[in-house]
């Protein structure tokens, strides 16, 4: 991780975590072993929705929102491009983020949406990255420690096809059909959230939706 980004995550994460009106909430989760967010998309804790949303806007409790997101977030990156370059891109997510957390509004999707969409153009400066991943996905498939997740993904669209032909077809969608697709298939965000996380119209995702599936479909040779 650089220097910079390092040295700014370490402060952002060291600051005094000041909770307010959902503490004992959370602290019951945690003496319990629940997770702050829950595992179900779409049914995550409102308390704890609602602790983050107003945890963005105050520097003390900003760490609270790199606690709960940074590992999905940081995987929805080492999955577009490489889990090298993942956590100093992720990092680097949460440090912009801080920066402008006082353009932050919960009423424009919440913050995922809006944590994707930081990390989605983050994604957007490694595109040719992102392309040679995929590229070499299909020439050779993923590396073993890699498969297990690929191949969830591949179980979702259907059993026969594999990940390299999933790679291949992803490879030839152009950067706004994939962002749509990935941030469904991997954030597992909703339209309205995706629409929020990219700054586009509803109607705009799900034309750009709609042809990704065709160009899958064409290429898998099943429905998606």
């Amino acid at each position: 991780m650089s220097g910079f980004v390092c040295d700014a995550t370490v402060s952002m994460i060291s600051m005094r975590d000041s909770l307010s009106g959902c503490e004992t909430h959370m602290e019951g989760l945690a003496a319990t072993g629940q997770s702050l967010v829950s595992d179900i998309p779409g049914e995550r804790d409102p308390c704890m929705t609602t602790f983050l949303d107003g945890a963005v806007a105050d520097p003390e409790r900003f760490s609270a929102v790199f606690d709960a997101h940074y590992e999905e977030i940081r995987s929805y990156i080492g999955r577009r491009l490489d889990l090298d370059v993942a956590e100093d891109l992720a990092a680097e997510t949460f440090l912009i983020a801080f920066r402008r957390r006082d353009g932050f509004d919960a009423a424009k999707g919440g913050i995922r949406p809006w944590l994707y969409g930081v990390a989605t153009k983050l994604i957007g400066r490694h595109r040719r990255a992102e392309l040679r991943r995929y590229r070499a996905l299909a020439r050779s498939g993923p590396p073993a420690d890699e498969d297990s997740h690929d191949q969830r993904v591949v179980d979702r669209v259907a059993a026969r096809v594999t990940v390299r032909q999933l790679s291949a077809a992803l490879a030839g969608l152009s950067r706004g059909e994939r962002d749509v697709v990935l941030l469904i298939a991997y954030g597992e965000l909703t339209y309205d959230e995706v629409a929020a996380a990219l700054g586009i119209a509803y109607g705009t995702v799900a034309s750009r939706l709609s042809r990704a599936r065709t160009k899958l479909r064409d290429a898998l040779g099943v429905e998606v």
